[in-house]
């Protein structure tokens, strides 16, 4: 890859995946069926320690149908961080919710645990702390809080499969958790999410939620979607699944790799306790952050990211008047660098030396 363009993502679909489709496609059976019951099982024991999981058609579903499964509605706050992908707030907004926004600290871009319980009120149903990046959340403190202020917790854990604090998975922790399976995700299953509970009430109510309130043809309980996900995205996941952990370990020594090497941008802090899955190297540039992003690609063909250069406060959909210093500086600085597991080693040297030299030059 190193003689041609190095994108900032790649997805990685195979002929295994091909052939899970097709047997899919021979068998009739498209929608939902025995494909996504067995993908639930399996994510469920791969990556959640047993605890169960829901599939549905996208990562925005998932926190939509989760928050509507958890009873948050009109009148609730939940608290979210500004910076991080728009799906966040939609989703409450979406359950007739507000979104109340806090701002993040600047070591993992995750939210900020004093800001956040400065924000606490009355009306204040729960927090969703996103594990942003691939790095968990302060989630065990965040646990502590909800429970102190008899609030939920629920997690955004869109970017973080197999992600850990203190040996525990993340997705564990909140009332519930919803893993996006977008194509440029650690792991993907064509389109699709994943929500995990550990709570009987908020699982039945997904499973109705998702399928216009049945759980038996015609006997609608409640009003409901169609967020199912197919076999077809099912066999997709279920062999991506077992290829996961090892595109993880892939990303954590690339990651190894350019933290040892950069210089002249800050590099990703690593929590004590904490394990990364990288799904974005995200660096900090002091200074022409743009520029820099715009040399990469037309000096150097490497691809890179911005995530997020507008906070989600600012965008016309909410377009509040926040104080969030965190959020406003890292909207600044941030830029994702290329970390996916089909990088070489002259991909990841080549990397190294054009952010050097720019860093240098002070593009």
């Amino acid at each position: 890859m190193s003689s041609g363009f190095i994108p900032a993502a790649k997805p990685i679909v195979g002929d295994e995946e091909r052939a899970a489709v097709d047997a899919v496609l021979v068998s009739g059976m498209l929608a939902q069926g025995a494909e996504v019951a067995e993908f639930e099982k399996e994510f469920s024991q791969v990556l959640l320690d047993g605890r169960a999981s829901v599939a549905v058609n996208s990562g925005t579903s998932g926190l939509h149908l989760g928050l509507l499964a958890a009873g948050v509605g009109p009148g609730d706050e939940v608290i979210v961080p500004s910076f991080t992908f728009a799906a966040t707030a939609n989703s409450v907004a979406l359950a007739g919710a507000t979104p109340v926004f806090a701002d993040i600290e600047l070591d993992h871009y995750c939210l900020d645990i004093a800001h956040v319980e400065s924000l606490i009120s009355e009306r204040t149903k729960g927090i969703m702390p996103v594990h942003l990046y691939g790095h968990p959340a302060n989630i065990v403190a965040f646990r502590e809080l909800a429970d102190k202020h008899g609030i939920k917790l629920f997690e955004d854990a869109a970017q973080a499969h197999g992600a850990a604090l203190d040996g525990r998975r993340v997705g564990t922790f909140g009332d519930f958790a919803m893993f996006s399976l977008y194509p440029t995700k650690n792991m993907t299953s064509g389109e699709g999410g994943m929500v995990s509970t550990g709570d009987s009430t908020v699982e039945r109510n997904m499973r109705l939620l998702r399928n216009q309130g049945m759980e038996r043809q015609y006997e609608n309980e409640l009003v409901g979607f169609n967020a199912r996900m197919t076999n077809l995205h099912a066999a997709i996941g279920r062999v991506q699944l077992t290829k996961v952990q090892g595109w993880t370990r892939q990303r954590q020594s690339n990651a190894g790799f350019l933290t040892a090497h950069l210089d002249g941008v800050g590099t990703p802090a690593v929590a004590a306790g904490a394990e990364h899955v990288y799904h974005q190297y995200t660096i900090r540039v002091d200074g022409d952050r743009d520029g820099m992003a715009a040399a990469l690609k037309d000096e150097y063909q490497i691809g890179s990211g911005v995530y997020y250069p507008i906070p989600n406060h600012r965008l016309p959909s909410f377009k509040r008047e926040e104080d969030l210093p965190n959020t406003e500086t890292a909207s600044r600085e941030v830029l994702s660098l290329p970390v996916h597991p089909s990088l070489d080693q002259e991909d990841l040297e080549r990397i190294v030396s054009a952010v050097n030299k720019l860093a240098k030059a002070g593009a």
